[in-house]
């Protein structure tokens, strides 16, 4: 730490008790009370150098001859800060620091101790430490600005703080490798603009390491909140990056609200807000005031700080009941980048006295409003064009992620039994349909909702399955599905339906791809034949492929009277409902479906693979039955 020293004389006071004495061997002629101690002096010395003082003694004196007692009230830095003082005016040696020199500075002002009163006063003397030593080092500023919170109002009236702050906000904005004198001394010597260290003003020849741009995050917060916020200002004020200020409020953050660590608010959350003593309701004040100032002091920008950083704030906001205004500031901060956030972040639990459902559902779906809101503003653009983009490249859009992130958390609060249909179908349903290229996650959510609240009546069941698009099933779900009791007979049938209108379109592809084959392979057997004469082959083989061609059509017209069939029986049901009902569908068409998709797979497979035009015959056999996708 630099230090100036003053004085020459060795050290003449000794203390005794609750007083000090001054052993020149002169008896003491005033008394000097500060705070709960007396210091038993001289009066010349001290009025040789004070003006207060001075005029004290002088009112002391006529008041009383018996003896000069006089009582500084209100002196900066109080007993200790007036033991140096006294020890200045004597002419005893004492070291100017970055710890005390704003005591020293803030009291020489209250006693008047200007160059009035004596050459090279204790004003001057402080003040050149300042200027010289202080104000250009980066580690001594914010030592200084670390002993103003006592003294913060004559500290701010003598622009202490103002030009501390003026100070790191310029050695920030500079480049730590070309100028490491202000920033590179982390508790060490002070070094020069070259960036070698300097000891008493001359070059070791030693080189400081070098540092990335966040090398002040740590020194900004040791200071107190009411300084860090005021260096926070200086710096934009700067022109410091946006996401550099940012992560120094993340870092300051984290340093001082240890609900952000999610276990802790989780394990926390049933105690903190319990009746316990004075000091710790303190401290939850101090830190529901800490929270709301991050939010204040974070830009409102995408991507500054992590998602996951945000939703530790947010959780610790609700525990600590923050301002509703923080709050939503918090949930659009979230809601402006929750394509990046992950399932563990959206688990939030419920932390409301009322204890309605185990995990906050209601903010999550306002988070999505902000996104889906932001998404749409940002984009401008219509559900179509936007199909387009998901079928370019699906995986790589924030919609289909931040959709895939929803149906794996509605899967996650669906087994809770207090979760009511209302509030788990909004949130289902406030996904947009384009959003999903599958629907595969939203039917594993909602065909766990269901097994978890079998009490639900058909028309509930048959209302939430309606947010299920069947034709953008996969075939394992639509396998599952199309066996799932606990699904209506409405969005069964249509499930079945479905797979076949894909089978038939499958089907239909092979068509498409045995005629392009069957025309590439007469151009090329054309060629071969031209030059080797193997004309008979090429006659052979494609008689082969028309074999198996009609039998792939004879497929098809029996898997279309299925379907007929099955259209006559739906409508001779009418509105009959109950398990019977379905029993009956399945046994007469479900089982016969998947055997007639079968021969008609294997069939084509067949007559590609043999030379002859006989299909083979495929035993039936019936799906086993799943629980779960």
């Amino acid at each position: 730490m630099a230090c100036m020293k003053l004085g020459s004389k060795n050290d003449a006071f000794q203390k005794k008790g609750q007083a000090w004495f001054c052993t020149t061997g002169l008896p003491s002629d005033v008394v000097v009370e500060v705070e709960e101690m007396s210091f038993h002096l001289h009066k010349f010395p001290l009025l040789s150098r004070s003006g207060v003082m001075e005029k004290l003694i002088a009112k002391a004196s006529e008041q009383s001859d018996e003896g000069c007692v006089i009582s500084i009230p209100g002196l900066p830095g109080g007993a200790k800060t007036f033991e140096l003082v006294a020890k200045f005016c004597y002419g005893v040696k004492l070291e100017l620091t970055a710890s005390n020199i704003v005591y020293l500075r803030c009291a020489a002002e209250h006693l008047e101790m200007t160059d009035e009163h004596g050459e090279g006063n204790l004003i001057s003397q402080t003040e050149m430490f300042l200027n010289q030593v202080v104000l250009r080092s980066w580690k001594e500023s914010i030592r200084a600005l670390q002993t103003c919170d006592d003294i913060l109002p004559q500290a701010e009236e003598l622009q202490i703080i103002k030009r501390c702050i003026e100070s790191l906000a310029v050695k920030a904005t500079t480049d730590p490798n070309l100028f490491g004198w202000p920033v590179m001394e982390r508790g060490g010597p002070m070094q020069s603009p070259g960036g070698s260290v300097l000891w008493n003003g001359i070059s070791t020849g030693a080189r400081p390491k070098n540092s990335s741009s966040d090398w002040w995050y740590d020194d900004a917060s040791t200071l107190s909140l009411c300084l860090y916020k005021s260096l926070i200002s200086a710096m934009e004020s700067r022109g410091i990056k946006p996401e550099l200020i940012a992560g120094s409020i993340a870092y300051y953050g984290k340093k001082y609200l240890p609900g952000l660590n999610r276990h802790q608010a989780a394990s926390n959350s049933s105690t903190c807000l319990s009746t316990q003593a004075m000091e710790t309701l303190s401290s939850e004040e101090e830190q529901k005031h800490l929270v709301e100032e991050v939010d204040r002091l974070l830009p409102m920008q995408k991507g500054l700080v992590s998602t996951k950083f945000l939703f530790g704030l947010l959780r610790t906001a609700m525990i600590l009941k923050a301002e509703p205004t923080h709050i939503s500031n918090l949930e659009k901060r979230i809601g402006m980048q929750l394509d990046q956030a992950t399932l563990e972040d959206l688990l939030m639990p419920n932390f409301s006295h009322s204890m309605e459902t185990l995990y906050n559902v209601d903010c999550v779906e306002r988070i999505l409003e902000h996104f889906l809101a932001m998404d749409q503003a940002n984009d401008g653009a219509s559900p179509g064009s936007v199909d387009d983009q998901l079928m370019a490249s699906p995986s790589l859009t924030p919609i289909t992620m931040v959709a895939k992130l929803i149906d794996g958390y509605l899967a996650e609060v669906a087994p809770d039994v207090y979760l009511k249909l209302p509030k788990f179908q909004a949130l289902a349903a406030a996904v947009p349909e384009y959003a999903r290229p599958l629907d595969d996650g939203l039917y594993r959510a909602i065909d766990i909702y269901l097994k978890s609240h079998p009490w639900l009546s058909e028309s509930e069941r048959e209302q939430l399955c309606r947010l299920i698009d069947c034709q953008k099933l996969s075939l394992e779900a639509c396998t599952h599905a199309a066996q799932n009791e606990r699904l209506p007979v409405r969005i069964i049938v249509q499930v079945l339906f479905f797979e076949q209108l894909q089978l038939r379109n499958s089907i239909a592809g092979c068509f498409l791809v045995s005629e392009n084959l069957d025309g590439s392979r007469q151009l090329r057997s054309g060629l071969v034949a031209s030059t080797e004469g193997g004309r008979t082959n090429v006659l052979g083989e494609n008689q082969v492929l028309k074999v198996g061609m009609d039998s792939m059509r004879m497929r098809v017209s029996e898997l279309e009277k299925e379907c007929s069939n099955m259209k006559q029986e739906i409508e001779k049901l009418g509105k009959v409902k109950g398990s019977s009902t379905w029993n009956n569908v399945s046994k007469r068409f479900g089982f016969k479906l998947k055997s007639q998709m079968c021969s008609a797979q294997e069939g084509s497979v067949s007559s590609q693979n043999k030379p002859s035009g006989k299909a083979a015959k495929v035993k039936e056999r019936h799906p086993r039955h799943k629980k779960n996708l």
